[in-house]
């Protein structure tokens, strides 16, 4: 099971979305991290087949995946940033439907059981017999992820599927989704860094449409050894140091604002131990200082 991904890069009119993107799959969950506007969205809408690239391929154990049409289809679950539900569906109703437009095959009563679960493990058990329209953006998220697993997919493609969903829902879409992942390829774009720091095989960084590392978490906080700080300055100079350095949480002590500071160049305060927030920070700044 592999997922190519090979110089793929996408042209709006004057906007280059992406640009020569390559890297390769194989099963585990892959954090897409960015910030806004980094071409996540342009990429996992390529990759599921969506959108036309300008440039590039992508592949699926070795053949393009335009030219398996339906097979591809079968094979992935897909969750867009926002959902399309049919609001005067009930969630029941709409999964049923799914499995239908996915072609899922098996008797009424397979199909049945397979959604009460996937409602079930959505937390969305209670609420199997009510109309979508009356749900909160987190129950739609919910139920978006519940559809994108309706196939049992061995590629599985989610964009932003924490939007709208608390703390606890948070911690249970993450689990269920380390759960699953056992044995497909999960791709999980966010610009959240909680969301991916503990489950993810590798993390794709993605800025201005080009891959800026690929790489597990350990490796990536390893290469920040030596480049994340904690400095204590006056309260009146946090502006200051802000304008220069990616800083990561600023809190007090006494008369002094500590600041965790993200640098090149070795800082006069206590050396701190890295976290893929701090990678973050460092491949994403917006700062004066040149590193």
């Amino acid at each position: 099971m592999e997922l190519q991904v090979e110089k793929l890069s996408k042209q709006y009119k004057d906007k280059q979305a992406l640009s020569d993107v390559s890297f390769t799959l194989t099963p585990g969950v892959y954090g897409l991290l960015g910030p806004n506007g980094a071409g996540k969205t342009t990429l996992v809408n390529i990759i599921a087949g969506i959108l036309p690239a300008t440039r590039g391929t992508v592949m699926w154990d070795g053949q393009e995946i335009h030219g398996l049409g339906k097979n591809y289809r079968e094979i992935l679950g897909f969750q867009p940033q926002t959902p399309s539900l049919y609001r005067d569906f009930k969630a029941g109703e709409f999964l049923r439907y799914m499995a239908a437009v996915k072609g899922i095959r098996g008797s009424k009563a397979e199909i049945e059981r397979r959604i009460d679960e996937l409602l079930e493990r959505v937390n969305l058990e209670a609420d199997k017999k009510r109309k979508i329209g009356g749900f909160s953006g987190g129950m739609r998220q919910r139920l978006g992820i519940a559809q994108a697993l309706l196939n049992d997919p061995q590629l599985l493609i989610l964009d932003e599927p924490t939007a709208g969903l608390d703390p606890k829902e948070r911690v249970r879409l993450r689990n269920l989704i380390s759960e699953v992942a056992l044995n497909k390829i999960v791709i999980w774009s966010t610009h959240i860094v909680s969301d991916i720091e503990y489950m993810a095989t590798d993390v794709i960084l993605l800025s201005g449409g080009r891959l800026s590392a690929f790489a597990t978490p350990q490796e990536l906080t390893a290469g920040l050894r030596g480049k994340v700080f904690e400095v204590a300055v006056p309260p009146m100079d946090i502006v200051k140091w802000q304008a220069k350095y990616p800083v990561g949480n600023i809190r007090k002590d006494g008369e002094w604002a500590v600041l965790r500071v993200v640098s090149d160049a070795p800082l006069s305060g206590q050396e701190a131990a890295s976290s893929l927030e701090d990678v973050y920070l460092y491949y994403f700044r917006e700062s004066s200082e040149e590193i």
